[in-house]
């Protein structure tokens, strides 16, 4: 199996906290995987990125040891939400969800910014096992919301597997970001009529 491809561009465009998750590996089918926690730094960037936690907070005990917790995660719950698309989820997969999802979750406080402004602040440094259950939480609120589970889309980029909360109108979107599948899908397509005109001369 080939090593991930290291690639530090995280993504919170799926739109919701465990699905931008799941875009932090993964993502290609027929290409090198890829991997975007791949150290401590990434994944303090990932937290503040994707509103686990607010700025500002206290993030040094950030090690190995968290990075290999977030890709445990990042595993399991990848394999319940694909699951889930095709049928049914396996038990001991739903179980796990839920037992990392029952882990108390940082305490956070409203306080004044220098502007006078509210913003949150969490209490105390939070620990590795509250932030994951904070994202295995908002996977059991998905899953279990009928609305938020119809909007569950698989990408449909030929070598993506991202999944995404489609609330566009109508339905319609087709990539999980029209930026990189979208722009890969029509410039692909544009080169398919190339070479396909290139015959008629």
């Amino acid at each position: 199996m080939a090593a991930a491809r290291a690639s530090y561009d995280l993504r919170f465009d799926s739109g919701r906290l465990c699905l931008d998750l799941l875009a932090t590996g993964g993502g290609r089918l027929s290409e090198e995987p890829v991997e975007r926690l791949g150290s401590p730094e990434h994944l303090r960037a990932w937290l503040v990125g994707a509103g686990v936690v607010p700025p500002g907070t206290p993030l040094d005990a950030v090690d190995a040891g968290w990075v290999g917790k977030f890709h445990a995660a990042r595993e399991l719950l990848q394999r319940v939400v694909h699951a889930e698309l095709d049928g049914w989820a396996a038990e001991p997969d739903l179980e796990r969800v839920n037992a990392l999802a029952a882990t108390a979750p940082p305490v956070l406080l409203a306080v004044r910014a220098g502007d006078g402004t509210l913003v949150r602040h969490v209490a105390t440094a939070p620990g590795c096992d509250a932030l994951v259950g904070q994202v295995a939480r908002d996977a059991v609120e998905l899953l279990t919301d009928p609305v938020a589970r119809g909007q569950l889309r698989r990408c449909a980029g030929e070598t993506c597997s991202l999944v995404y909360l489609d609330t566009s109108r109508g339905r319609r979107r087709r990539w999980c970001s029209s930026e990189v599948c979208g722009n890969r899908e029509r410039v692909a397509r544009h080169r398919r009529r190339a070479v396909g005109g290139s015959g008629l001369e």
